[in-house]
C-alpha cells in the first residue's frame, strides 16, 4: 500500500520525528510495507460506540463459540467476521445518534453518544472486545469433565474463580514483558499484519464496480445464504454433516468402513456438505496462508494414509484389539476402560489396588501417534526456530537490548500518549495469584491442586513468557506448554486428576494468554491506539468474556439432559462434546493413571518417547538443503513442526474434517489466489466470515425455536449425527468381543 495514500486520509495527520538522527521507520520490512506510520491523536477512542458494539460482540462470540463447543461440529466464530460486522453498525450509530454533549453530573467532564464519524480507532478497540469473546476458556473443559464425565459437584463460585483466574493471570506477564514484546520494533507480530491490513482495507474509500459488489454487499449475500441453509445440515439433515459412500457400499465389511468412515475411520471418500464440519475443529480454511496448508496436506496423508495403516495392520501396540480412530481409553480386553475401578470415588485419587487386579490403559492407534506427534511438533519447533531463525533471533534481541529509542512507531507512541503504569500490571498479577491459591486451597480442595502447584505453575508460565514470546513474534509459531506441563505434574503429583488439568491450565493458559496479551497491544501500537485504552478494554473484555463462557457452559450443563454422555443421549442429539471427551481422556491418562504407566517403563507407549528425538533431529536435513541450494526458495517452505502437527487436530478432529478442510483450503489460497487474486483480495476473508456468522445465527435460532423445547422433526435415517460406518469402530483382533460388532475367530 502506497505511503502517499496515507496523506489523503482525513482520519491521519501526519507525526512522524523528522530529525537526521532518526529513520522515521520500520527496521522490518514487512511492517513498512503495511503499517502506516501516521497518527491523529485527537481521534476519540474509549466512545459509546466502543463500549456498546465492544462489550456486545465479545459477550455475542463468547456465547456462540460457547455454545456451539459442546456439539458434534464445534463452531468457532472468530473476531474477523465482528471486524467486518461492526463496521457498517458503527457508521450507523454516527448517521442517527444524536450528537448532543452531556455533562456527568457534579463534575465539568462531558460525554456524547456520538462524537463523530465512526473512527478506526474505535473499529481497533471494538475487535479487541471481540477478541477476548472470541478466545475460548481453557478452565471450562475442567468443570465440563468434573460435571459431565466424572459426574461430580463442583462449587460454582470455585468454577467462576477457576474461568477468571486462569484468564486473567497472562496479564502480569504481559506487563513484566511488555516493553521487550511490545516496544522492540524487533518484535513484530506478523500475525497482526494481517488484521492491519484488513483494517486499512476497510476503512478506504470502496466504489462499488459496474456489475460488481461492495464488501458488505458481498457479506450480506454470502451471509443471507449460509442462514438460510444452515437449517438443513442442522435439523432436518444432520447426516450431510459426514457422508462416507464406501460404508454404503460395502455395508458388511469392517476393514471397507474403517476405511472410508469419515468419523471413525481413514475418511478415504468422506466428505460433508456443511460449512460447520469445515471450519468446525481446525478453524476457517480461507485465513490459513497456502504453503501452510500444502504443509498440512503433507503431514495428514503421511500420518492417516500411511503411518496408521501400517501400524495398524501390523498389529503395532496390540491396535487390532481396539477401534482404529477413538479418542476413548481401553482395557486390555478391547473394553471401554472402567475409570471407577482405579480411581477411588471417596478420595478422588489413583486406586493402585484396583489397577493392579485390572489392566494397563490402552490407546487406539491414531490416539497413541497423535502423542507421539505432539512430543515431536514439540521438539520439532525448538529445532525448528533455532536453525531457520535463531540468528535472526539472536540478533533482534541484541538490537531490542540495545535499541532505547524504538522505531518511529513507538516514538509516536511515547510522544502522544502516556504509557501504563507497571503497578496496574503488578497489582492485578498479586490479586490474581492469590484468588488463584483460594480457589484451589479454599472450597475442600475440589480441585486437588496444593498451593504450592498453582506457584509451581506459574513459575513455569513466567519462565516460558519471554523465549516463547520471542518466538511467536518473530516467526508466528507459538509452542505449546500443555503436554510438558501435564508430563511434570504427572510425574511429580500422580493419581490426581483434576490437579493435573488445573496444573496444565495455570501453567499453559496463562503464558498463552500473556502472549495473546501481548499481541493485542502491538496491534494497539501498530494503529497507535492509546495504551490505557487499550488495557481497559482487554481488562473488561477478559472479565466479560470469561463470565459469558462460564454461564454458557453452566446453563448447558445443567440444563441438557446427558449432555456430553454419547451413549445415553437421543438420536440426532448433537450435543457430543468431543473436545471435552478428548480433554477427559487425557485426565484420565495424565492424572489418574499418570505418565509413569503410560509413556514411562510401567506403559505400553513407552516407545511414543522416541518421537521427541525424531522431531528435533527432523528439521535438521530441510536446514542442510536450504543452505546447499539457496537459489530454491520452495525448501525453506517445508515446515517439519507444521508436517508433524499436520493431524495434530485428530482427535477430537476426524478425517471428514481434513478432507473439507484441505479441499477448501487448496482451492481458494491456492487456485483461487493464483488466478483470480483480484477477487480474493477483495472477498476470501468477507466471505469466511459470511459463512461462519450465518452458520451461527441458523445454529442459535434453531436451537431455542425448536430444539430447546424437545421438537426434533421427521424420525428418519438422515436425522442421525452419524456417517452409518456402524462397524468401523469395531476390533479386529481374535476373540475379542464389543457390542454390536463380530467376533474374529
Amino acid at each position: 500500500m502506497e505511503r502517499s495514500e496515507d496523506k489523503h486520509d482525513p482520519e491521519k495527520v501526519l507525526n512522524v520525528p523528522t530529525t537526521d538522527e532518526e529513520i522515521n521507520d520500520s527496521p522490518i520490512e514487512e511492517v513498512r510495507l503495511t503499517v502506516s506510520i501516521t497518527d491523529n491523536p485527537n481521534l476519540p477512542c474509549l466512545t459509546f460506540r466502543t463500549w456498546v458494539l465492544g462489550i456486545t460482540c465479545c459477550a455475542i462470540l463468547a456465547f456462540i463459540n460457547q455454545f456451539f463447543g459442546y456439539r458434534q461440529n464445534a463452531l468457532y466464530v472468530s473476531s474477523v467476521s465482528a471486524q467486518i460486522l461492526v463496521l457498517p453498525m458503527g457508521k450507523l450509530m454516527a448517521a442517527f445518534l444524536p450528537n448532543k454533549s452531556y455533562r456527568f453530573p457534579g463534575t465539568k467532564q462531558t460525554f456524547s453518544l456520538n462524537p463523530g464519524p465512526f473512527n478506526l480507532k474505535e473499529h481497533v478497540l471494538i475487535t479487541i472486545f471481540a477478541n477476548s469473546g472470541s478466545n475460548s476458556v481453557y478452565a471450562v473443559n475442567i468443570i465440563t469433565i468434573v460435571k459431565a464425565f466424572y459426574l461430580r459437584p463442583i462449587h460454582p463460585l470455585a468454577a467462576m474463580l477457576l474461568t477468571q483466574t486462569t484468564q486473567m493471570l497472562g496479564y502480569g506477564w504481559a506487563g513484566v514483558f511488555r516493553k521487550f514484546l511490545v516496544e522492540s520494533p524487533y518484535m513484530w507480530w506478523p500475525s497482526n499484519l494481517v488484521q492491519v491490513s484488513l483494517f486499512r482495507a476497510l476503512h478506504e474509500n470502496e466504489i462499488r464496480s459496474k456489475g460488481g459488489l461492495t464488501r458488505l454487499q458481498f457479506f450480506l449475500i454470502v451471509l443471507v445464504s449460509s442462514f438460510a441453509y444452515y437449517i438443513v445440515p442442522n435439523y432436518l439433515f444432520p447426516s450431510i454433516t459426514a457422508l462416507s459412500f464406501v460404508c454404503w457400499i460395502w455395508k458388511d465389511s469392517i476393514t471397507a468402513q474403517q476405511i472410508g468412515s469419515g468419523l471413525k475411520g481413514l475418511g478415504i471418500g468422506a466428505f460433508a456438505l456443511d460449512w460447520a464440519t469445515v471450519s468446525g475443529f481446525l478453524g476457517s480454511p480461507l485465513a490459513t496462508p497456502g504453503f501452510a496448508i500444502i504443509n498440512i496436506l503433507v503431514g495428514y496423508v503421511a500420518v492417516v494414509y500411511i503411518l496408521i495403516p501400517i501400524a495398524y495392520w501390523t498389529n503395532m501396540f496390540q491396535a487390532k484389539t481396539f477401534p482404529l480412530f477413538s479418542s476413548h481409553v481401553f482395557n486390555d480386553k478391547g473394553g471401554t476402560y472402567d475409570v471407577s475401578v482405579v480411581l477411588n470415588q471417596t478420595t478422588f485419587e489413583f486406586n493402585q489396588q484396583g489397577y493392579d487386579g485390572y489392566s494397563r490403559i490402552n490407546l487406539s492407534i491414531l490416539f497413541a501417534f497423535a502423542y507421539g506427534l505432539s512430543f515431536a511438533t514439540l521438539s520439532a519447533t525448538i529445532s525448528h526456530v533455532l536453525l531457520f531463525h535463531g540468528r535472526s533471533i539472536w540478533q533482534q534481541t541484541k538490537s531490542s537490548l540495545k535499541d532505547k529509542s524504538g522505531d518511529v512507531h513507538t516514538r509516536i507512541m511515547r510522544k502522544n500518549y502516556d504509557a501504563v503504569p507497571q503497578w496496574w500490571f503488578y497489582t492485578i498479577l498479586v490479586i490474581v495469584i492469590g484468588l488463584a491459591v483460594l480457589t484451589c486451597e479454599g472450597f475442600g480442595r475440589q480441585l486437588q491442586l496444593p498451593y504450592w502447584g498453582v506457584l509451581m505453575a506459574v513459575s513455569l508460565a513466567l519462565l516460558f513468557t519471554l523465549p516463547i514470546g520471542v518466538i511467536t513474534a518473530t516467526t508466528n509459531q507459538q509452542p505449546g506448554l500443555n503436554v510438558i506441563t501435564e508430563l511434570i505434574i504427572g510425574y511429580i503429583y500422580p493419581g490426581k486428576p483434576l490437579a493435573n488439568v488445573a496444573f496444565k491450565t495455570y501453567g499453559y493458559i496463562s503464558m498463552s494468554q500473556a502472549i495473546m496479551f501481548l499481541s493485542d497491544f502491538k496491534l494497539g501500537h501498530y494503529m497507535k491506539i492509546p495504551p490505557k485504552s487499550m488495557f481497559i478494554v482487554q481488562l473488561v473484555g477478559t472479565v466479560i468474556a470469561s463470565s459469558v463462557y462460564f454461564a454458557t457452559a453452566w446453563w448447558l450443563l445443567t440444563s441438557v439432559k446427558y449432555i456430553c454422555q454419547q451413549a445415553n443421549l437421543p438420536v440426532g442429539s448433537p450435543w457430543t462434546c468431543p473436545g471435552d471427551d478428548v480433554f477427559y481422556n487425557a485426565s484420565i491418562i495424565w492424572g489418574v493413571v499418570g505418565p509413569r504407566r503410560m509413556f514411562g517403563p510401567l506403559g505400553n507407549y513407552y516407545k511414543m518417547n522416541y518421537f521427541f528425538l525424531i522431531g528435533f533431529l527432523a528439521p535438521v536435513p530441510v536446514w542442510i538443503l536450504s543452505r546447499m541450494f539457496p537459489r530454491q526458495k520452495w525448501i525453506p517452505l517445508i515446515n517439519m513442526p507444521i508436517i508433524f502437527a499436520g493431524a495434530g487436530g485428530m482427535p477430537p478432529a476426524r478425517s471428514v474434517n481434513y478432507n473439507c478442510w484441505l479441499a477448501v483450503g487448496i482451492f481458494f489460497n491456492l487456485v483461487i489466489y493464483r488466478k483470480f487474486k483480484g477477487w480474493w483480495a477483495r472477498h476470501n476473508y468477507v466471505l469466511s466470515a459470511g459463512l461462519d456468522a450465518g452458520v451461527a445465527f441458523m445454529g442459535i435460532l434453531t436451537y431455542f425455536t425448536l430444539q430447546f423445547k424437545d421438537i426434533d422433526g421427521v424420525q428418519w435415517w438422515g436425522l442421525e449425527v452419524d456417517d452409518h460406518c456402524a462397524l468401523a469402530k469395531c476390533p479386529t483382533a481374535p476373540g475379542i468381543e464389543v457390542k454390536n460388532c463380530p467376533v474374529f475367530k
